[in-house]
């Protein structure tokens, strides 16, 4: 009989081929830096920090963000701040600033309407296949589907399945509501 799974809502997949998120996000890194001789997180990264209206959680290593492009109404994005391509690529101190920052968005999560607050979350690396891949940056993304309280969760029905998912709430608003929460229980 196998131990008991300390954590018994996580879960963690894996898939011997790439899946369609991370496809397309191959197609566009590959894309961006063919034409841009840069890496689209990089140039989106220093955009973000410089404007500073949807960051949550800066420390040394990482950034987390509400992505403009987000679907879920307190989605987020956490990338790292030196050019990585995968977890692999962790020097020292950026294993513990990871840690920090996945605790300090989780806890914004729980505090946000004072619950266990629930969430997808998948790290996104470069592809296996023995190749370098500079044009892929490190990163995490957050789904949280939770809407307006604890009781109100977002389903994505009808017109956002078949045609084009909407915004529930504006990404500054979302990242300055997540920013100002303190990054341990209240």
């Amino acid at each position: 009989m196998g131990a008991s799974n300390p954590h018994p809502h996580c879960q963690v997949w894996a898939n011997k081929t790439a899946p369609n998120e991370s496809n397309k996000e191959t197609v566009a890194q590959s894309d961006y830096y063919a034409a841009n001789d840069s890496c689209l997180l990089c140039d989106y990264l220093a955009l973000e920090a410089k404007a500073g209206e949807r960051l949550v959680f800066e420390n040394e290593g990482f950034y987390i963000l509400v992505p403009f492009w987000g679907v879920w109404p307190f989605e987020t994005i956490l990338i790292s701040k030196r050019h990585i391509t995968g977890l692999d690529d962790l020097a020292g101190s950026e294993r513990d600033e990871l840690s920090e920052a996945l605790k300090g968005v989780t806890m914004r999560y729980d505090n946000l309407f004072q619950v266990s607050f629930p969430y997808s979350m998948g790290f996104h690396q470069r592809p296996t296949d023995g190749q370098t891949h500079p044009e892929w940056h490190f990163h995490a993304h957050f789904y949280p589907p939770l809407l307006r309280s604890a009781t109100i969760r977002k389903f994505m029905v009808g017109y956002e399945l078949l045609a084009t998912p909407q915004r529930d709430i504006a990404a500054e608003s979302a990242a300055r509501r997540l920013r100002e929460l303190p990054d341990s229980l209240i």
